[in-house]
């Protein structure tokens, strides 16, 4: 944990589409955010490093993961503004995708979006989400009330796209092997 990580939690830039930046974060929120991930099984919490710099650029999860019906929210924060645009948030989501549905055995992933986060509609469908629904003024941004965009993965979709190569290409073909 560092003062840029509490710096991203509270920029209204970095979080112009989640609600992190509602109310102020503070070092004791994110101590006590930390220490909740290390002992949950409801989530997969991992820190994006950028292999160019070896320095943590966001963090990706995997959360309210429900193990009976075996299905989890995808969420992600890119916080170096250096890194938006540049396909860190559509790669390392492939990856955790993969090992949502390969190591977790998850049925389905899923994930909602402001309808104007036009980036992440772009990378859901990068990384083969379907649209699934809207959720009608379900935040209140701005001023005004705004809609959520859903969308979900199942794992029979997930595997017929690795298959035939879909996101080896999306990758540049630097996806690691998995077990069959």
């Amino acid at each position: 944990m560092t003062e840029t990580y509490l710096q991203w939690l509270n920029d209204p830039e970095v979080n112009r589409w989640n609600s992190h930046a509602v109310f102020p974060n503070t070092w004791k929120k994110m101590r006590d955010y930390f220490a909740s991930t290390q002992d949950t099984t409801s989530a997969v919490v991992l820190a994006i490093i950028a292999a160019d710099q070896h320095r943590h650029i966001g963090n990706i999860s995997l959360q309210h993961i429900n193990w009976v019906d075996r299905n989890a929210e995808f969420a992600a924060l890119i916080g170096e503004k250096d890194y938006w645009g540049k396909g860190v948030f559509t790669t390392a989501g492939v990856l955790l995708v993969e090992y949502g549905f390969d190591r977790l055995n998850l049925q389905r992933i899923y994930f909602g979006t402001n309808i104007e986060n036009i980036g992440v509609e772009k990378a859901a469908v990068k990384m083969g989400f379907k649209r699934e629904g809207l959720r009608r003024q379900a935040v209140y941004k701005w001023g005004r009330y705004m809609d959520i965009v859903e969308y979900g993965l199942l794992r029979d979709e997930f595997y017929g796209l690795r298959d035939s190569g879909f996101y080896g290409a999306l990758l540049g073909g630097s996806r690691p092997e998995t077990a069959s």
